[in-house]
């Protein structure tokens, strides 16, 4: 009698640490994995996620069988093994009075102490560690048992929804994913070792892309090399070879009367057949896109291109610069420089100070100082936000205190902001990581 006693206690305990796995891993488990399961083949991955689309049955089930497991187990504890307990230190001599205590608060301590490691703490343990394979394992069981005990969930589904309404709350699971959480996730990939550095940087680029508008990833008209058709055919030429672009914007006389585009390939092999070169039978038309329209706009324009460039207006028409899949490519994977230019936009200095290209865009300068950019700020580059801030033309030596960091401009290229120090200020130690 003693062993069946003693056995179902134990039963119970790890029923206990079943139900409270079982709890922890679904209510742990992401969706998207657990479709994935599904997709592999995985026996019970489908049940899985019916329980956990519609948690409140789920736990209301989970909750009942965890209540009749203490009842059950109290009851044979305190009732049965405590008596035994009492009776057997009584026979050894012990008084009655202190028999019982004894016994009782023995065999409760046992009991807790066995629930608490093998009904909780290693069942819970186990559930983290692989939340969706443990979520398919035991979503039929748990079926079963919410179908066995149908009409009590049932009242406790109905009770349970009836206070959440009351409390103006929804019971309904609505799983998201937000960035942040994926960088986050990213970043401890990059910890554990799983990703490169360099791997996690090109998720971070894929990442601001979308949120980009084409203003921030062209060329600037100033900086773009233009064929005028009213040129010579050696000043032409002159431009050809000078420039270092395979595809350049042509213009009638005037740059904001860009009228297509030509691919120095093609001149180059009519120079090479020794035909006559007539510029105007190789301009191809380019698409135009507005400068305020997002990136992936501008990618699925530039993937139905015959020429991957298009001419970037603003809202009067006028051209205002160029954008290529080069463009895009930089945006992901980082800029390529050519000879002679600097080799990055954010130089870290032994005294833990940043050197920064004025040109460096927003969404890296608010990731890396953890500076609050607002999305819908009017500028685009590190030097449009000290413009914002300053609010004059600056001038070398000119600061600005921003987030617990102090911004130099330590270099100009004519009116242009080239180079900014920026220092973070004593009493602040964070720093971006991302």
């Amino acid at each position: 009698m003693l062993a069946f006693e003693l056995t179902l206690v134990v039963l119970l305990i790890l029923l206990n640490g079943f139900l409270a796995m079982s709890e922890l891993a679904v209510v742990s488990s992401r969706l998207a994995r657990l479709r994935a399961l599904e997709s592999a083949g995985v026996s019970g991955a489908a049940t899985a996620i019916r329980l956990a689309e519609d948690p409140s049955k789920f736990l209301s089930t989970v909750q009942i069988g965890i209540t009749l497991v203490g009842v059950l187990a109290g009851a044979f504890s305190g009732a049965t093994l405590a008596e035994r307990l009492g009776l057997y230190l009584a026979e050894q001599g012990m008084a009655e009075t202190w028999a019982d205590a004894v016994s009782l608060v023995g065999v409760v301590a046992i009991v807790t102490y066995l629930s608490l490691i093998i009904g909780e703490l290693v069942p819970k343990q186990i559930a983290l560690g692989n939340p969706e394979r443990v979520a398919a394992f035991v979503a039929r069981p748990l079926l079963w048992i919410g179908r066995i005990f149908a009409p009590a969930v049932m009242l406790l589904d109905v009770s349970s929804r009836l206070v959440l309404k009351l409390l103006g709350r929804e019971g309904k699971s609505q799983e998201t994913v937000t960035e942040e959480e994926i960088k986050m996730l990213v970043a401890e990939a990059e910890s554990a070792g799983v990703l490169d550095p360099a791997e996690k940087q090109m998720i971070s680029g894929v990442l601001r892309f979308g949120d980009r508008p084409v203003s921030a990833l062209m060329t600037p008209r100033h900086e773009v090399d233009w064929v005028d058709l009213e040129d010579k055919q050696s000043e032409i030429r002159q431009k050809l070879t000078a420039s270092r672009h395979s595809r350049l914007p042509v213009g009638k006389g005037s740059v904001d009367e860009v009228v297509g585009i030509v691919q120095a390939k093609d001149l180059l092999n009519a120079y090479l057949s020794g035909e006559a070169v007539d510029i105007r039978g190789h301009v191809k038309d380019a698409p135009i896109i507005h400068e305020s329209a997002d990136a992936l706009e501008m990618l699925e324009v530039l993937k139905r291109a015959t020429v991957h460039m298009a001419l970037v207006v603003d809202e009067y028409g006028t051209f205002q610069g160029v954008v290529t899949s080069g463009d895009i490519l930089e945006a992901i994977a980082g800029a390529f420089r050519e000879q002679g230019e600097e080799s990055e936009d954010a130089v870290r200095r032994d005294d833990g100070s940043w050197l920064l290209s004025g040109s460096m865009p927003r969404d890296e300068l608010s990731d890396l100082l953890l500076l609050p950019i607002p999305a819908d700020a009017m500028f685009h580059t590190l030097a449009g936000f000290m413009l914002d801030n300053l609010k004059r033309m600056p001038k070398v030596g000119d600061s600005v205190v921003v987030g617990g960091w102090r911004l130099e401009v330590v270099d100009m290229d004519g009116r242009r902001i080239d180079r900014v120090l920026a220092q973070r200020m004593a009493g602040d130690s964070e720093e971006g990581t991302w």
